[in-house]
């Protein structure tokens, strides 16, 4: 890292700090960052992107500084370029409209994503109406709603939501859910939709991935210990933002960061155990460097709390696999 702070000559108590594992990159931004970074090397720059491919600035930055080109929609790409979709996933409408117009484009949804696309997809097709179960302009919730036709299915993003839906009595009807929400959240909002709707179908195994379950875990399991927790990852990271309100519930105040820059000495003031983390779209290059910024602020002992052992690895689209 090339990241250099101003040393303190603070004298205060050493800091323990308790920093959550597993954190950071899960399988589907690994395969994502991968996929661009391959398409580069296959067809030179520039390739171009549509949307962050994950949801982090300093990998997003990185990857153009190799040659990867991020637009909002499709018309920003040139004829007969490369494009990549986002690991969140994309509706049917952008890929028919990427090979309507002859371009050589490669999917980066992470295929947890693209299994909640196929669950939608035969929930209609068996004649159920979908309740799905998300954060309202999440690109997820966008692509996964763009799975299906208009009027098939029905966002809910709280409880409330759920007591305010008026589906006739016998209307068959299914729920999934966004990948990256609250755990226990979620539980509340399949409970009332259950108790509301006995008959509602479920999908065979939980929408919410396991790298985002297994994150909220491990934050679960130092927070309470903690005074603070720090989270890296970017306001527009679900995941992220989930660990955030993870942490609050269980007791430790907790501050979203994207870099090490943005550690307020002033946080660290009373706190004699301190938790850290990363979403998954945060590289383990930002948790050293907060660690090394922490460590110039106070004298710090590292000690890494293991929940569970990630061992997932995604396949290439066949396009990038020699």
């Amino acid at each position: 890292m090339n990241a250099s702070f101003p040393t303190s000559d603070s004298t205060s108590l050493p800091l323990r700090v308790m920093i959550a594992a597993p954190r950071g990159f899960c399988a589907g931004v690994d395969r994502a960052i991968e996929i661009v970074e391959r398409a580069l090397e296959r067809y030179g720059a520039p390739v171009y992107v549509r949307h962050e491919i994950v949801h982090n600035r300093y990998v997003v930055d990185g990857l153009k500084a190799k040659g990867a080109v991020f637009v909002e929609e499709l018309d920003e790409v040139p004829d007969g370029a490369p494009v990549i979709f986002s690991a969140h996933g994309v509706p049917k409408s952008v890929p028919e409209t990427a090979t309507r117009r002859g371009l050589d484009w490669l999917d980066a949804t992470c295929p947890l994503v693209s299994k909640v696309h196929r669950q939608a997809e035969r929930q209609i097709e068996a004649g159920r109406h979908i309740v799905f179960v998300g954060h309202r302009g999440h690109p997820e919730v966008i692509g996964t709603i763009g799975q299906v036709p208009e009027g098939t299915i029905t966002l809910v993003e709280t409880e409330a939501d759920v007591a305010s839906l008026d589906f006739p009595a016998g209307t068959p009807l299914a729920f999934l859910t966004q990948t990256t929400l609250s755990v226990d959240d979620t539980a509340g909002i399949i409970a009332a939709l259950r108790a509301r709707y006995p008959d509602i179908a479920a999908p065979k195994a939980e929408d919410i991935c396991y790298a985002t379950s297994n994150r909220q875990s491990a934050v679960k399991a130092i927070a309470p210990q903690c005074q603070l927790v720090l989270v890296i990852g970017a306001p527009n990271s679900s995941n992220s933002l989930r660990l955030v309100e993870v942490a609050e519930r269980c007791g430790a105040r907790a501050q979203l960061i994207q870099r090490a820059t943005e550690v307020n000495p002033a946080w660290l003031e009373g706190v004699d155990t301190l938790g850290l983390t990363a979403g998954a779209s945060a590289p383990e290059e930002l948790v050293r460097e907060v660690v090394a910024r922490i460590a110039q602020l106070r004298a710090v002992t590292e000690e890494t709390v293991v929940t569970a052992e990630e061992k997932m690895v995604f396949k290439l689209p066949r396009q990038l696999v020699d």
